[in-house]
């Protein structure tokens, strides 16, 4: 079992910030990719950005690259997603993921990760 965690979430104005923290818990070593998502509300579930924790490699959505970077601290078991430029479009809820498939074998942006945390919301005002 994994246990994933979110914190960091809120409010902010456009234009502004935000680093999200999604703390892993539990049988870690066989987590290969980590992720974070986010649904607004009557949307899709849509794939914000990946990382592999092997490695280090990452994956962005188009609508947030530039914008977004996700790390990790592998010594603390955490993964940050830094929010810059944030945008009214960028408001919903944020879920961080992790699977023990690669990221890229995994097809992450499709969504199918063993683990989910129970979300933070985001909100962005113009």
């Amino acid at each position: 079992q994994v246990q994933l965690v979110e914190s960091g979430g809120g409010s902010v104005q456009a234009g502004g910030s935000l680093r999200l923290s999604c703390a892993a818990s539990g049988y870690t070593y066989s987590t290969n990719c980590m992720g974070w998502f986010r649904q607004a509300p009557g949307k899709e579930r849509e794939g914000v950005a990946a990382i592999y924790t092997g490695g280090g490699s990452t994956y962005y959505a188009d609508s947030v690259k530039g914008r977004f970077t996700i790390s990790q601290d592998n010594a603390k078991n955490t993964v940050y997603l830094q929010m810059n430029s944030l945008k009214p479009e960028d408001t919903a809820m944020y879920y961080c993921a992790a699977d023990h498939r690669d990221c890229y074998s995994g097809s992450w942006w499709r969504g199918k990760f063993g683990y989910w945390g129970q979300g933070t919301q985001v909100t962005v005002s113009s």
